[in-house]
């Protein structure tokens, strides 16, 4: 009998902070990757309005990550100090200011200043939220939270596709070009966000006043349980953790990565362009969301397949060759459809790989070093996103085709699933001992 009431009370519990949590986190998130991919469909009006080449658009895309490295670590340390409900507050709301301020870039200089300082603004907002989630979720029930949460990347593709290039094609008004529209419009719901948030998320389940006092108790004690539950993870101070081998090894996984995800994000719209002439830029957006849509059922449907196994790094790897095939594959063939589909099966591959992926630091770090180790590897990694646009933008131009720019990814995906597939994640016996030492 008590054990039916405690199975009871842990469904009741966990049911209502997945509700609360996960649904609202993944709404921040599209409204995020909106804010940074829509330069993509922007690119299609933008780049001969402004005069860019497919080089100067691949910096303008890319450049964004600069700023992001650069601020990645400092705001997750500051979201630490804070609280996730200010600091996330902060993020969306400067974010917004400047991602709506980028549609009045008048010269390629001032996108690329507006497209930095977008990075610098939301840098931390994805880490973060990351770590948030460790809050209030279980190392059982992680790779499938965090897939839901990162569905919304392929979700905002999904949703912005359509919506970025029909406000495009039909609105206008005030001397201003559709795609000046589109980012001031998709600007404002961030700043919107950033104001709500401060009265809706909660911090900690401590202060969650929407458990019961039981449900709370039980939160916050399985919490503890799951993190004594794993006796040989390491606690590392800041450099120490930033510096630590397999957190720098996954790191340069991470920015392989990025240059291909990041790479054909963002190029996205263009390579459809090319598949066939005559669409308008509403077809394209349509046309678009075919791929992200199977890319978000197969990310879910492999994060639970992980969590099911209790298995992080195969799980993780395999995605990538997956991905790597098909992009090479894409350019092989002559029929639009069939090209389309190797491009869905390429970012299936692409997305399934996340949620597996940033369980793999709880695999040798405690959960507090961990919130600074993965805003490390995220900001090291998203350097890729600014070599993936600008490397691809180069190709275009020396090549005059994009084929060389997907070869170029495909290869770097098949470098990091085999770095992925043989890396040592597991603690090994010498770091077992050093941590007896330290705990003695």
């Amino acid at each position: 009998m008590a054990a039916a009431a405690t199975d009871a009370l842990e469904n009741a519990t966990m049911r209502k902070v997945f509700w609360r949590i996960i649904p609202y986190c993944f709404g921040l998130y599209v409204i995020s990757y909106l804010d940074r991919a829509n330069i993509g469909y922007a690119a299609l009006e933008m780049n001969h309005e402004l005069a860019l080449t497919s080089e100067a658009f691949g910096f303008a895309a890319g450049i964004f990550f600069i700023g992001y490295f650069l601020f990645e670590v400092p705001s997750n340390m500051a979201l630490n100090r804070f609280g996730a409900r200010l600091w996330i507050s902060r993020i969306l709301i400067t974010w917004g200011v400047i991602a709506a301020a980028t549609g009045f870039a008048q010269t390629a200089t001032q996108l690329y200043v507006l497209r930095f300082l977008l990075g610098v603004a939301e840098a931390g907002f994805f880490p973060g939220i990351i770590v948030y989630l460790t809050y209030w979720f279980r190392t059982k029930e992680q790779a499938t939270t965090v897939a839901l949460f990162t569905a919304a990347i392929p979700v905002s593709y999904l949703l912005g596709a359509p919506l970025s290039t029909w406000i495009m094609d039909h609105v206008s008004g005030f001397g201003l070009s559709g795609w000046r529209w589109m980012l001031v419009l998709e600007g404002a719901p961030a700043i919107i966000a950033g104001v709500a948030n401060y009265f809706i998320m909660t911090d900690r389940p401590e202060q969650a006043k929407w458990l019961s006092p039981e449900q709370r108790a039980w939160l916050v004690g399985e919490l503890r349980k799951d993190h004594a539950a794993r006796p040989n993870v390491q606690h590392l101070g800041v450099m120490a953790a930033i510096t630590n081998g397999k957190v720098l090894f996954l790191s340069v996984i991470y920015f392989i990565y990025q240059v291909g995800n990041l790479g054909i994000g963002l190029w996205m719209p263009q390579i459809i362009k090319g598949l066939s002439s005559g669409l308008s830029n509403f077809e394209i957006g349509l046309i678009a969301m075919v791929p992200y849509a199977f890319a978000t059922v197969a990310m879910v449907l492999w994060s639970r397949s992980s969590d099911r196994t209790g298995e992080r790094q195969k799980h993780s790897a395999l995605p990538l060759l997956v991905g790597a095939v098909a992009l090479a594959a894409t350019g092989l063939v002559v029929q639009p459809s069939i090209a389309l589909g190797l491009i869905s099966v390429a970012l299936a591959g692409i997305y399934a790989f996340k949620s597996p992926f940033w369980s793999l630091p709880g695999l040798f770090l405690t959960r507090s070093t961990a919130a600074i180790s993965i805003a490390a590897i995220n900001s090291i990694g998203n350097l890729g996103g600014f070599a993936g646009p600008y490397a691809i933008g180069t190709i275009k131009d020396w090549t005059g085709s994009a084929y060389g720019g997907l070869l170029f990814l495909s290869g770097l995906l098949f470098l990091s699933f085999l770095m992925t597939w043989f890396a040592r994640m597991a603690t090994t016996p010498e770091e077992q001992a050093e941590i007896r030492e330290i705990r003695a």
